[in-house]
């Protein structure tokens, strides 16, 4: 009698459940947003410039997890589209960077490229993208496999690995931008041609339209007192441009192709319209399967890159960009219906204060040297080993050593990695501690940061050295001499943290401020549709949301 209770209620959820209509079980149309290097304060600190359809009403009308962590490094695009499609890290699905060496083929490879494949919609090498090297099944993988395949994915972005990863393996389609052309393309991976929709899209010469005119600020410049003065030594100024400041005149620096279009905030809005054409075009949310677009907004980070996180560029980038949610969800709220599409919307990473700017102030930060590590590390393995070329590559700050070699001289890698990693963190300035890959397989290195490499860390796709520089130290950046704007791609909470917002389809409105993994999206999105989880998925559903 005692179990008449529990067996009751399950008797009593299956009866809710076959009550409800299709809506009511799932979304309709489940659209993923990434902001490519936006940080959690920017939404606050451009509050006042923001109008009330785009982030004020994802934060006053949805769920703002405000702990959002990147519990992996490298912090770069490639892993952080791969780990929110996928929920897990680089270690399992295997997008170890945007680039890493590659041991069979004794050369560097980059996460997207796939050379058996060919462009549509394109002769350029920048159709020869597939999400071949990706290890595991992301959720819209899953959504696929879980609706008979009938499902439509489909992933839009500027950069390659920006669509790809997202859409997964199985996708219809995913679509981005070629620079050379100034067309939006597709590789044999997904279609043979291009849809008609896509083809009239192009036509259109969008980027022609945006790059004829000059980028004014959207408000007045006297007004945007949240950003440094436009005339900053922090900032990078265009090729053709004699200082970083506004106007800049597109029309007469734009070059000889269209990849300016990358560097301003049109490039944003141009991915927006196009995700907006999909949608219609592909009927996509029309019925009671359940569809998925995935877009990634890539302005953004070309802007960070080169003008820095206190740049009146960025801000007009983000004020721009929150006209374009504003359009995106009041298209969703027309042609799919209000609570019938579940959004969410979070960044592949953040970034990191310039470290001029940083020195300026006071405070701690710098510039690493790869020819210094390099430098070090073969003088160290031809003091001790009488071998410079036990060093393959060095790339995201890992060191690649040859194992071949290693074993036909009868040295361990494991040791040489030990004694050239303590050697390193004694002399190479700006250092702050060195991680083996023997070490973190075997636990022998402890606590957040150590962690955070670790699962940064893939078999046979990362280094056997991972040198961490301090925090505040980053990578030499962009201008002449190379000090200005930013970049990203460490453990350390500048780069690891980032927004999640959540809007639409059963999300109540609040926040929490409990911590939340980026790899915490992919397993809350299961359990929203009610599908697998993806096949090597180590994240945790969002309990605020999923009860």
């Amino acid at each position: 009698m005692k179990k008449l209770p529990a067996l009751l209620s399950i008797v009593l959820f299956t009866l809710q459940l076959d009550a409800q209509t299709p809506d009511e079980i799932r979304p309709r149309l489940v659209v993923g947003v990434v902001v490519d290097q936006m940080r959690p304060d920017y939404v606050q600190r451009f509050w006042n410039k923001l109008g009330d359809g785009g982030f004020k009403r994802l934060l006053k009308d949805g769920f703002h997890c405000r702990n959002t962590q990147y519990n992996y490094a490298p912090t770069y695009t490639g892993p952080g589209h791969a780990s929110i499609y996928t929920g897990t890290t680089p270690s399992v699905h295997g997008i170890a960077g945007n680039d890493w060496y590659d041991e069979k083929s004794g050369d560097t490879v980059y996460c997207a490229y796939d050379p058996s494949v060919t462009g549509v919609g394109s002769t350029s090498a920048a159709g020869k993208m597939s999400p071949s090297r990706l290890l595991t099944t992301t959720i819209t993988d899953q959504l696929k496999l879980s609706h008979q395949m009938k499902s439509k994915v489909i992933g839009i972005s500027l950069k390659d690995r920006g669509a790809i990863l997202p859409a997964g393996r199985s996708a219809d389609a995913a679509y981005w931008f070629d620079g050379s052309s100034g067309n939006w393309i597709t590789s044999s991976w997904y279609r043979s041609e291009l849809p008609a929709w896509l083809i009239a899209f192009n036509e259109r010469r969008w980027p022609d339209e945006y790059l004829s005119k000059p980028w004014k600020t959207s408000v007045s410049l006297r007004d945007m007192t949240e950003s440094d003065p436009d005339d900053s030594p922090y900032e990078a100024p265009f090729a053709g441009e004699k200082s970083p400041v506004f106007p800049h005149d597109l029309p007469a620096i734009r070059g000889s192709n269209y990849d300016l279009i990358r560097k301003v905030p049109y490039g944003n809005t141009m991915t927006k319209d196009l995700a907006l054409a999909a949608i219609a075009a592909e009927n996509m949310g029309d019925d009671a399967i359940p569809d998925f677009l995935a877009i990634s907004f890539s302005a953004t980070d070309y802007i960070g890159h080169q003008f820095g996180p206190n740049a009146v560029e960025t801000e007009d980038a983000y004020i721009r960009l929150d006209k374009d949610i504003a359009d995106l969800l009041q298209f969703l709220d027309n042609r799919i219906g209000e609570k019938q599409y579940l959004l969410f919307l979070t960044a592949d990473h953040a970034c990191a204060e310039n470290p001029k700017f940083l020195k300026d102030q006071q405070l701690e930060g710098g510039f690493s040297s790869s020819t210094a590590l390099q430098d070090t590390v073969r003088y160290w393995l031809q003091k001790t080993y009488g071998a410079p070329d036990l060093m393959r590559c060095i790339i995201n700050d890992q060191v690649y050593l040859d194992e071949a070699l290693a074993e036909s001289k009868g040295l361990s890698v494991c040791e040489i990695a030990a004694t050239t990693a303590q050697f390193v963190r004694r002399t190479v300035d700006g250092v702050y501690q060195t991680y083996t890959s023997c070490d973190l397989e075997k636990c022998r290195a402890s606590g957040l940061l150590a962690e955070r490499i670790q699962s940064g860390l893939c078999p046979l796709r990362s280094g056997h050295l991972c040198v961490l520089y301090k925090a505040g130290w980053t990578d030499p950046l962009y201008g002449p001499e190379r000090t200005c704007g930013t970049t990203h791609g460490s453990p350390f909470s500048y780069d690891a943290h980032v927004p999640l917002f959540w809007y639409g389809w059963k999300i109540p409105s609040g926040s929490t401020a409990d911590e939340v993994n980026i790899t915490d999206i992919a397993p809350t999105l299961a359990f929203m549709l009610q599908i697998t989880l993806p096949n090597a998925c180590t994240g945790r559903k969002i309990d605020a949301l999923v009860r």
